[in-house]
């Protein structure tokens, strides 16, 4: 006779009130992101233009442009439109990305991303696609919220100016105004902050991840957090420069207002420079956005000019030294990305590794300091009224940039390999000293 046991207990059925725990849990982790990014980027732009003279604008306009700039260092898109009358007509374009502001909001984003992960090994695919649609749902809506407030329209011209009168007389008073382009931004803000949450993870040595992906961690990610550390070493040299010269050299509003608007797409640009690649543009009248000295001097002109080393140590010797301070500074980046990658790997592995991670670091990094910014006035398309007016532009010369960055990285990553040959990395197992020889 056979005697059945007891029968196996069934799973608990999930309770509801855990159900919705977690999913409150799961949003207000997706809202945390979100609120950090976005008052991280607030608070910076804000700080920067004030610094920049931005808080005198006219018609309480100061708010509306913080939204602005906020907008497009999240890669959003705002249109910037002139009006003047039937008798003159006006000529306006700004396109640029203040790196300062969006690096503000990417850091607090990718960290606070995945601090709910931290004690985990392996998440799955399901899951990490659920927490970027929670925390894109949510970027979206604050992205809407932020263009209905970035537009507004003022004029271009001091009262009482002659300017003024007369355009009041002729009916041509000069204004400019700006919109947010709501689809474009919804979808490149989108597509930002999937590229924010998406380097997170890849830079993260802990950050679980599906475990179809574990196998591609170990070539990836020390190439990808050695690229990261090239890049905000740069930010901190930057600012430790910025701060002293703002300390000794004047012009302390001016120099603050560069840290906190455009210090990467400077020392990105440096970066750039400091491994031979070159920029075209120039910088004509008086209209211009806040930029080091030196590089205003060496693009003033009314023709594109060539950028690069030789042609700002025309104007200041001192940018010779961009040549070995990209040199260190890669080599430092060489050496952390040998550190952390497992015992085994060759040489030429090092090279490839950092070689395609410099590359495409340059071809992240290059077009995003692109800069164009014109304002034009003109009087029955004629008399061009040059002292409302000017314009800056900056072009990368994005392939020869690539292909100098991964010639550089072929070079530093077996040169970073060897001096982090006495390092013991991960996978390697100290050798126990042996017992002595017999006599």
């Amino acid at each position: 006779m056979i005697r059945k046991g007891p029968p196996a207990p069934h799973p608990a059925p999930r309770s509801s009130a855990g159900g919705v725990h977690s999913a409150v849990r799961d949003w207000g982790d997706a809202l945390v992101t979100v609120l950090a990014a976005l008052c991280a980027m607030g608070v910076v732009a804000a700080l920067g233009l004030w610094a920049a003279g931005a808080a005198d604008l006219p018609g309480g306009a100061f708010p509306r442009v913080v939204a602005a700039v906020v907008l497009i260092a999240a890669g959003g898109s705002v249109d910037v439109s002139g009006q003047a009358g039937g008798l003159a007509g006006t000529d306006a374009e700004l396109t640029l990305m203040p790196l300062s502001v969006t690096l503000a909001g990417a850091l607090p984003a990718g960290w606070t991303f995945l601090r709910p992960l931290r004690h985990r090994a392996v998440a799955g695919t399901g899951e990490l696609l659920a927490r970027f649609a929670r925390t894109a749902v949510l970027w979206l809506a604050g992205l809407a919220a932020l263009t209905a407030l970035a537009r507004h329209t003022f004029s271009i011209v001091p009262p009482d100016s002659p300017v003024d009168i007369i355009g009041g007389l002729l009916g041509a008073t000069p204004t400019v105004g700006f919109r947010a382009a709501v689809v474009p931004t919804l979808l490149f803000g989108l597509a930002w902050l999937l590229g924010v949450l998406a380097m997170a993870l890849l830079v993260s040595r802990r950050a679980p991840l599906p475990a179809r992906l574990l196998r591609y961690q170990e070539p990836v990610r020390p190439a990808a957090f050695a690229m990261l550390l090239l890049l905000l070493a740069y930010v901190a040299i930057g600012l430790v420069v910025g701060l002293v010269v703002a300390a000794t050299k004047g012009h302390a509003a001016e120099t603050f207002a560069v840290i906190l608007l455009g210090l990467p797409n400077v020392v990105w640009l440096a970066l750039g420079l400091g491994i031979g690649a070159s920029w075209e543009g120039r910088v004509e009248g008086p209209f211009g956005l806040p930029m080091p000295q030196v590089l205003d001097a060496a693009l003033r002109g009314s023709e594109n000019t060539t950028l690069d080393v030789a042609a700002l140590a025309q104007h200041d010797g001192r940018a010779w030294w961009l040549v070995p301070v990209a040199a260190v500074l890669l080599l430092a980046a060489a050496f952390a990305m040998a550190v952390r990658s497992p015992a085994g790997t060759r040489l030429w592995q090092y090279a490839l590794h950092l070689g395609v991670a410099f590359a495409l670091t340059m071809l992240a990094v290059a077009p995003v300091t692109r800069v164009v910014a014109r304002l034009g006035l003109s009087i029955l398309g004629i008399v061009e009224i040059d002292d409302l007016g000017g314009q800056v532009a900056l072009h990368p010369r994005l392939w020869s940039a690539v292909g100098l960055a991964l010639l550089w990285g072929l070079v530093a990553g077996p040169l970073g390999a060897l001096l982090a040959s006495r390092v013991r990395r991960r996978g390697e197992v100290p050798t126990e000293p042996g017992p002595p020889p017999a006599a």
